[in-house]
């Protein structure tokens, strides 16, 4: 999905749901897999593994969370991943779409925990990618940021901006670099007043791990199937935090660990994170749930 000058993002329509817009996409079909990705990112680092989940014969969704990518920025409307995850069971009930496998990376990964929590129902299986969880974030990098920008956007000039938010991106890969086309497609939501805002309004100011750590104790009620992918030099997740979801979620596998790789997994790593998605949904699924 990429051309030599651009990368292309995946999401091509929009969508009206509890009364605001998300911009996503809706290919294939068969089994629904829905992906959704963390910060400080958007629906972009999907776009290479999203075709191989296609071809293999799945209908997958993609969308841009709230507040972020080319989906609406409202005004005085929680963001948080607790809130997302309410929002993502009005987005599949708009589809039309039941049970889920679902895959969610970073942030993604919390609101599917606390969506495969709180309706166990609608999760078929359940992909986690270095995820947030438990008490793991924000980040020691971006506790410092917080600290040092306390009115977010405001007083930074365009350039500061996306030299910080440029910096932490190169963060995230160790094996691929984060410039170019590809650093232009993360940096694009945010090149405007409106973007800046929003990235410290719609994502910095709900870093909390409060979300997260609600939902462990029940993690442990969890029965669907659960794989856990993880780099293994992930500077912001440690994989330690893979073992401690391994040992929480008894449905779960062995957690993979992707040696050198970073943070953003599906853009460093697109066919592995894709293998382990496929690898997934070979997984026999029991009798529904009462």
């Amino acid at each position: 999905m990429r051309t030599s000058n651009s990368v292309i993002t995946p999401v091509d329509r929009d969508i009206v749901v509890d009364g605001v817009r998300l911009a996503y996409c809706d290919h294939g079909s068969g089994e629904p897999v829905v992906l959704v990705h963390g910060t400080p990112s958007h629906s972009v680092i999907w776009r290479d593994v999203l075709p191989r989940v296609v071809a293999a014969g799945n209908r997958v969704v993609a969308f841009d969370l709230l507040g972020y990518g080319r989906s609406e920025r409202p005004v005085d409307r929680d963001t948080s991943v607790t809130a997302q995850a309410d929002l993502l069971e009005r987005l599949l009930a708009t589809l039309g779409i039941g049970e889920v496998t679902l895959v969610g990376h970073d942030l993604g990964g919390a609101i599917g925990q606390i969506l495969a929590t709180r309706a166990p129902e609608r999760m078929r299986r359940l992909m986690l990618v270095d995820t947030v969880s438990f008490d793991s974030w924000p980040s020691e990098t971006w506790r410092r940021i917080i600290a040092d920008h306390p009115g977010g956007a405001a007083g930074m000039a365009a350039d500061e901006f996306e030299e910080l938010l440029a910096a932490q991106l190169a963060m995230t890969v160790n094996d691929r670099s984060m410039s170019g086309a590809v650093l232009d497609a993360y940096l694009a939501p945010y090149r405007s007043t409106v973007g800046r805002v929003s990235f410290f309004e719609h994502q910095v100011r709900h870093y909390d791990s409060v979300h997260t750590r609600r939902v462990v104790p029940h993690l442990g009620r969890l029965r669907m199937p659960v794989r856990i992918v993880w780099g293994g030099a992930d500077s912001w997740q440690p994989a330690s935090y893979a073992a401690r979801l391994h040992e929480a979620i008894p449905g779960s596998t062995e957690p993979v660990i992707i040696d050198g790789a970073g943070h953003f997994l599906p853009e460093e790593a697109p066919d592995t994170v894709a293998d382990e998605i496929l690898r997934l949904l070979d997984v026999p699924v029991g009798p529904a749930r009462p």
